[in-house]
């Protein structure tokens, strides 16, 4: 059994917007919505739980859940103080019998159907894979003084995005972990990292861009016009 747990719980301050930024249309169509449809018509895929801040569950549920014909069993959590927590919660929300959780940000509306199928695919290899881009820029590493410390070679130096997909029962102990630790990652790979298992990258998509600033928006309907 596959789940995806879409964490749909931030504010978006970047998008300075006067409404969450999953909430915002492309192509009147809710930025989550679209998201949300991705999971739900991927046939790998067998439930998915959204993590939603509560302040907002009523209005998640009239303005998307009721308005969309959503096939799948899609569940709501609550979100925390911190993604981190978001995702935990969203984690305890997931049916017993999950073997590979897929993480993935509500506003990411473009993952396509051959990432999650590639996802679950190395997750049930690898146990822990997450989806990232070679960067195409040169990385300079600075110190507090804005100095250069370091440049990487740019071949060994990739983009993170998501869904990032783990092995269900690595993925809990991880956050249980990190919970009774008090210790915050980046991300999640960052939690199962720190429980000494080995991550893969795998090839995800320069399309798969996450909207967080208002150019984002404009990115985005472009990918939707190029996809016709």
């Amino acid at each position: 059994m596959n789940s995806a747990v879409i964490v749909a719980a931030g504010t978006g301050k970047r998008m300075k917007s006067n409404i969450n930024k999953q909430y915002i249309k492309l192509r009147d169509k809710e930025v989550v919505a679209h998201t949300i449809e991705a999971f739900d018509k991927n046939d790998n895929i067998d439930e998915i739980v959204v993590v939603v801040r509560e302040d907002e569950e009523e209005f998640f549920v009239k303005h998307v859940l009721n308005k969309y014909n959503f096939d799948k069993n899609i569940k709501i959590a609550h979100g925390g103080n911190e993604r981190q927590d978001s995702v935990y919660n969203g984690l305890k929300e997931v049916s017993k019998g999950c073997n590979i959780v897929l993480i993935h940000d509500g506003a990411r509306p473009f993952v396509s159907n051959d990432i999650i199928n590639n996802s679950i695919e190395e997750a049930t290899k690898h146990k822990a894979v997450v989806v990232g881009v070679p960067v195409k820029d040169t990385i300079k590493v600075l110190d507090d003084n804005n100095i250069v410390t370091n440049t990487p070679n740019r071949k060994y130096v990739w983009a993170v995005q998501t869904p990032q997909s783990f092995d269900y029962s690595i993925l809990i102990k991880s956050y249980e972990n990190a919970s009774e630790k008090d210790f915050y990652g980046t991300d999640d790979a960052m939690l199962v990292e720190n429980m000494g298992y080995n991550v893969k990258m795998i090839m995800g998509s320069y399309e798969n861009i996450k909207m967080t600033t208002r150019e984002d928006l404009n990115f985005g309907e472009q990918i939707l016009k190029s996809r016709g």
